[in-house]
């Protein structure tokens, strides 16, 4: 059972003092069959209390403030996790997609999860499936194609996205980041009717050269009755295996957002992340970025800001 010791430390810097900072974090590990919590450790500037509930979609979400003003925010979690190593593609290979709709029809949350986005392409997607003439195929042929097609014919660029690039503009550039492959990715199988949901956490280095290693990452799951959910990596065109850590997962990036929040002030801020995966044989892979926010906060009001905390995402 491989077993990984990960540091995430999210920090903000303000050129000037801010003050009731409120903020919601997603960064408590998934624990199920898959993946075994082991350790947790949580360390957040100036000592506050954390109010911990289960969201929507079963993650564990945490809720602080910080009252007095400030000049910076640190939020370090620390964690030991053991995941399931004897992953394997699907056995239910003959699944067809009338099968995933009668296995579906009395669970509204799974028919909230097939129902595609809308948006202004939505014939480009339709066209890529019509052109793959895999809609016939059994669903997990269908997954497989989707997520080889995706990372055939995307290219993998950091920085030419943020959190806010719509699935529209990923369609015109074809080009992003982890968290757009997997927002493109749920599009198609939702398109066909495939319950899919997205997934927020890590993928460990294990020296296959995976994009992505070492730092906070995002992939797909789908629903596959008789089976469960089926973790799929648009990024690397591979099934979710032992070496992917999650988080939380959701419709989209926005349910998952590993750190958000608001605060009261007028400053300029400066995001930094940096993720350390740890193994037993001592060997430790490191990650860190920064990124500077020009973004000007006005005194008295409470904006979240999604664009400029969960850049951490997007830098990988």
């Amino acid at each position: 059972m491989p077993t990984f010791k990960i540091q995430h430390i999210t920090r903000y810097n303000y050129d000037r003092p801010v003050k009731e900072s409120v903020s919601q974090i997603k960064i408590f590990p998934i624990e199920d069959v898959n993946q075994r919590l082991v350790t947790f450790d949580l360390q957040i500037s100036g000592n506050p209390d954390v109010l911990t509930f289960t969201d929507y979609f079963g993650n564990k979400t945490g809720d602080f403030s910080l009252l007095p003003p400030h000049n910076d925010l640190t939020i370090d979690s620390r964690f030991v996790v053991h995941t399931k190593d004897d992953w394997s593609e699907p056995l239910n290979v003959t699944i067809t997609l009338q099968d995933v709709t009668d296995g579906i029809k009395d669970d509204i949350r799974l028919i909230w999860l097939s129902e595609p986005e809308k948006i202004q392409s939505q014939h480009i997607i339709e066209q890529l499936l019509f052109e793959t003439e895999i809609t016939h195929k059994p669903v997990v042929e269908i997954s497989k194609a989707c997520c080889n097609y995706i990372y055939k014919n995307f290219a993998y660029k950091k920085g030419i996205t943020t959190v806010e690039t719509t699935i529209d503009e990923i369609l015109d550039h074809k080009s992003g980041v982890c968290q757009d492959f997997a927002h493109v990715l749920l599009q198609m199988l939702r398109t066909i009717g495939i319950p899919a949901r997205y997934v927020s956490g890590y993928i460990c280095p294990n020296k296959s050269g995976m994009r992505g290693e070492g730092a906070t990452h995002a992939w797909v799951e789908y629903y596959l009755p008789g089976t469960g959910w089926v973790g799929l990596d648009p990024t690397n065109n591979v099934f979710a295996g032992p070496y992917h850590v999650r988080l939380a997962t959701g419709r989209n990036f926005t349910d998952c957002t590993p750190v958000k929040g608001a605060f009261k002030g007028l400053a300029h801020q400066v995001l930094s992340v940096f993720v350390s995966v740890g193994y037993e044989d001592g060997h430790v892979f490191e990650n860190s970025s920064n990124v500077e926010q020009s973004a000007e906060i006005i005194e008295g009001t409470e904006p979240w800001q999604d664009e400029l905390i969960a850049q951490q995402q997007q830098q990988q």
